[in-house]
């Protein structure tokens, strides 16, 4: 019965995703804001749905089969794109990840965006951490906390499952090319 209610909020927030794709987002202070102001309960996808802010990332999530393990016990620290970090990705990139021929990229680059472990901002130190993808991200501190370069605009939105830090960039594993994505 659980699983079939995060299917049906993941549909839900599919379907909301691909409908507003075309309109504009709130700028990035007030997803921030939005972001961080949620206080809500349970699992790193369902505060996620929550917000409000990460309805492209919940329609990514869905599409390459990673609720059920981002749902799962953890604990995760995700560093999240909001809406509009995934809208800055060039024309057609997004859209070419989302079919299907294209989940493993696409569960390749999300799951780059994730750590084991529950990894609160203020812990964060200047260093290299292994991804759940399997490569590392650069975590810097010298003008706020960064990762790969992408800023963090909101930090320690809790789940019960871990911790969500929402980014104003999507990141890219080194191996991953997007420009081939647009020429399949």
């Amino acid at each position: 019965m659980k699983a079939l209610r995060r299917s049906a909020i993941a549909a839900v927030a599919l379907a909301a995703a691909l409908t507003l794709s075309a309109c504009g987002s709130d700028d990035m202070e007030t997803a921030a804001e939005t972001t961080t102001e949620q206080a809500t309960t349970g699992t790193i996808v369902d505060v996620a749905v929550g917000a409000g802010n990460f309805t492209t990332l919940v329609a990514a999530v869905t599409a390459a089969d990673l609720v059920e393990t981002l749902s799962g016990e953890g604990p995760f620290t995700v560093f999240a794109p909001t809406d509009e970090a995934f809208a800055a990705l060039p024309a057609g990139v997004l859209d070419a990840l989302l079919l299907p021929e294209n989940k493993a990229t696409l569960a390749k680059i999300l799951t780059y965006h994730v750590v084991s472990g529950k990894v609160l901002a203020a812990d964060v130190t200047d260093s290299d951490v292994a991804t759940v993808e399997g490569q590392t991200i650069k975590l810097s501190t010298m003008t706020g906390v960064t990762v790969n370069g992408a800023t963090v605009v909101a930090a320690d939105v809790m789940a019960t499952n871990g911790v969500i830090h929402a980014i104003d960039a999507v990141i890219l594993p080194p191996d991953v090319d997007v420009a081939k994505l647009l020429k399949k």
